[in-house]
């Protein structure tokens, strides 16, 4: 029995081997893992990496914690979920057309975004000046499947690490598999949070750039769709991922001008400043209060140090549960009076 299942593992690296890209990355070629494990019987190393992610308490809590708009009145606005599961659709499918590993990919765009703060890169920007050495997510979230997650961390391979850490504009994944998840995570958040802007009102049809939009497309699917298949056309077979020069300018454009009409003072991030002075304040009471953290935290104090715990704490925190913190620790409670 036990031989059937490890064949089962063997089948689906000898068909990577087979049929991908010679620039795929294969599972059989990981560089393994931090703790060295016994190989599972019928998944490959990125199979379990993804499923690790996927069953984590980390990624359960992205379902509320903000994308663009800070508690916004409404059910169909993005969360750091749903964002992240576009990211990965939008990945799998370049992934897949250009027959690289389909599951480093899944893994790398799963994990990519653990490490987000509440109340998206507000939250980040927060912790960035108040924590010594500053604050970067996808640090964090490499430090949560490292060491944060079931206190002991995930202990996922190289490859997926190396993707969740360098998928930023600020660095470069060591695979292709890597450099998808990269560039689809700016083709997701660029599209729906157009959509998003739209659907909130800050936004019209109209307001949108002539230019990229004639090169793109006027729809949200026709843009992505235009996106990934320029994508697809450049980097088949070659050993880079990579858009043509006019669709690039196009997106890049659309870029700089939802920075300059909504990341930017527009109405979406009118609860911003009110959500960082939430933050400032809990990180500073925490810091001088290290006895209020939940016991897994105090460990972290011993080991390196106040903030870096009080960091790790608050960086975990749910849109909610920061709410509800915050409530709990400076907000008066009514208690009845006698008569």
């Amino acid at each position: 029995m036990k031989d059937f299942y490890m064949n089962l593992r063997e089948k689906t690296e000898e068909f990577e081997e087979k049929n991908l890209s010679p620039y795929a990355f294969k599972s059989k070629s990981s560089r393994g893992r931090i703790i060295p494990e016994e190989k599972c019987l019928v998944r490959t190393d990125f199979q379990r990496d993804r499923d690790r992610i996927l069953h984590s308490k980390a990624f359960r809590r992205l379902k509320h914690k903000t994308q663009v708009f800070i508690s916004p009145e409404g059910d169909h606005y993005r969360t750091r979920l749903t964002h992240t599961l576009e990211v990965s659709q939008i990945a799998r499918t370049i992934a897949r057309a250009l027959r690289l590993n389909e599951d480093l990919t899944e893994a790398i765009a799963l994990g990519h975004d653990l490490g987000h703060t509440p109340f998206g890169h507000t939250g980040e920007k927060v912790l960035n000046e108040l924590m010594p050495g500053g604050f970067k997510h996808e640090e964090q979230s490499l430090r949560v499947v490292d060491k944060l997650e079931q206190g002991r961390g995930l202990n996922l391979t190289f490859e997926v690490r190396d993707g969740i850490l360098n998928h930023t504009s600020r660095r470069n994944p060591s695979t292709l598999e890597g450099q998808v998840v990269k560039i689809s995570d700016w083709i997701a958040y660029i599209n729906h949070d157009i959509d998003d802007a739209l659907r909130a009102g800050i936004l019209k049809e109209e307001d949108l750039p002539k230019w990229p939009i004639d090169i793109l497309g006027n729809k949200h699917a026709k843009r992505i769709d235009t996106m990934i298949k320029d994508i697809i056309l450049e980097s088949y077979e070659k050993p880079y991922i990579k858009m043509s020069e006019e669709v690039y300018k196009a997106t890049y454009a659309l870029r700089e001008f939802m920075f300059e009409r909504v990341y930017i003072g527009s109405k979406a991030k009118s609860q911003e400043d009110k959500a960082q002075i939430m933050l400032e304040l809990m990180f500073k009471y925490f810091v001088k209060n290290v006895d209020k953290l939940p016991d897994e935290y105090k460990k972290i104090v011993e080991k390196e140090g106040k903030e870096r715990g009080v960091c790790d704490y608050i960086a975990g925190m749910t849109d909610s549960f920061a709410i509800y913190k915050f409530r709990e620790i400076f907000v008066p409670s009514s208690w009845p009076l006698k008569n």
